[in-house]
């Protein structure tokens, strides 16, 4: 028989969030006619808006038309739009600080941040946020750019750890921080909520440029960035052009999670130690790797990027900080310290003393309420559990009203 990979037989006990599906089916098995609300993971529930529809359907109905349809993204026409969308994202969502030619548009974030390791290879050092969300560490294991687990100090050799703990308001202590050629970053960060100031961001940039290292910044949810001095792109960083690139989409935002639209910006300026274009061979791997993004999900993100899909992306980011709101001061109440969700739809919330599998199995059996555990986003997390703001108003205040009733504190 074939050898099984090496490297994904490194991987710890299963991804974070099979094991929360897994310790939810355990549950329903024992008690079927328990009806769990779920505060866990990050899936979008909200319709999509009337204008995006709109656009959908749009597209939907040409491609049913000869002279409508397209195929491949080479298709003149197809490319016509394709232009339409990466003008449309660097006029709206990044007020032309980037060029179209810059923008190469996927199917979501996440996608790209696995092609990714692709375009650098196995022969890499990688540096991620602890705590952070795990598709940073759990592919660069698959590539095998890392050595294996480390059950003594619970992380993986071959990783640099950058601990983003409250003590240090969520931003690393990069004179710690060991020289590595990749430096994951997520700001508004995944799971904390914390956002990077534009002087910490300078920072970054200078470290980068400094150990000639190149930051993939991971802006998922920049849109949930409310106070105005906070940067919600790494290219709005003077020098960051020279050592960065970074991921989005429209996941989170416009509520694109099956829809699937997104993009990577790779800068011109970016180049290899050899002096070669790391932009000319990102679209090297995405042409051989991806057949571009759908059509129907291009026309979808045009009406999104409009003046009015825009605004109606502002009322669902707004309904989910709400709803973020109403977990934050419900969890306040119980005494319970809690990080994020005024900048970003989660909370993270301090359990001191307490193993954070234990508090969510506490919390699942209890008020039959789905969190995330905050260990599963790294050696830093323990003692923390993710709040998700994603969810209908009416099940997150019925969660809160839960957990208030089983916990006078938790």
């Amino acid at each position: 028989m074939v050898k099984r990979n090496v490297n994904i037989a490194k991987l710890q006990a299963g991804y974070l969030f099979p094991e929360i599906g897994r310790r939810k089916k355990a549950l329903l098995e024992k008690e079927p006619d328990v009806k769990l609300i779920s505060l866990g993971i990050g899936n979008t529930t909200e319709p999509l808006s009337p204008h995006i529809i709109e656009g959908l359907q749009k597209e939907v109905t040409r491609l049913g038309t000869p002279e409508g349809y397209t195929g491949y993204d080479d298709d003149a026409q197809a490319q016509e739009f394709l232009n339409k969308l990466k003008t449309e994202i660097s006029k709206n969502w990044y007020n032309d600080i980037i060029n179209t030619d810059e923008i190469i548009v996927s199917d979501g974030s996440k996608p790209d941040c696995g092609r990714l390791f692709f375009l650098f290879g196995s022969d890499v050092s990688v540096a991620v946020q602890d705590p952070a969300y795990p598709v940073y560490v759990d592919g660069s294991v698959m590539i095998g750019a890392t050595g294996g687990y480390n059950s003594d100090t619970e992380e993986f050799d071959g990783i640099e750890y950058m601990r983003c703990t409250a003590e240090n308001d969520f931003f690393p202590d990069l004179s710690k921080v060991k020289k590595t050629d990749l430096i994951y970053f997520c700001s508004p960060n995944n799971p904390t909520g914390a956002v990077a100031t534009t002087e910490q961001l300078k920072e970054l940039v200078d470290f980068a440029k400094k150990n000639n290292s190149i930051i993939i910044f991971d802006a998922a949810y920049s849109e949930f960035i409310k106070e105005k001095n906070l940067p919600r792109s790494i290219f709005e960083i003077e020098g960051a052009r020279e050592c960065a690139i970074e991921v989005s989409s429209l996941s989170k935002s416009a509520g694109f999670t099956g829809v699937r639209l997104g993009w990577t910006i790779v800068p011109q300026e970016l180049k290899f130690d050899d002096g070669e274009s790391v932009r000319k061979d990102w679209q090297r791997v995405m042409g051989t790797l991806f057949n571009g993004s759908s059509n129907i999900a291009q026309h979808g993100a045009i009406a999104a990027l409009s003046d009015i899909g825009l605004s109606e992306i502002k009322e669902k980011v707004n309904y989910y900080m709400e709803n973020a709101k109403i977990i934050k001061d419900g969890l306040e109440e119980l005494g319970i310290k809690t990080f994020g969700g005024i900048n970003s739809p989660y909370i993270w919330a301090a359990f001191p003393g307490k193993k954070s599998w234990d508090v969510f199995e506490e919390i699942l059996t209890k008020a039959h309420v789905v969190t995330t555990p905050g260990a599963g986003f790294g050696k830093a997390g323990e003692g923390f559990i993710r709040f998700s703001a994603f969810g209908k108003t009416s099940e997150i205040k019925e969660a809160v009203k839960r957990l208030q009733e089983n916990f006078k504190t938790l």
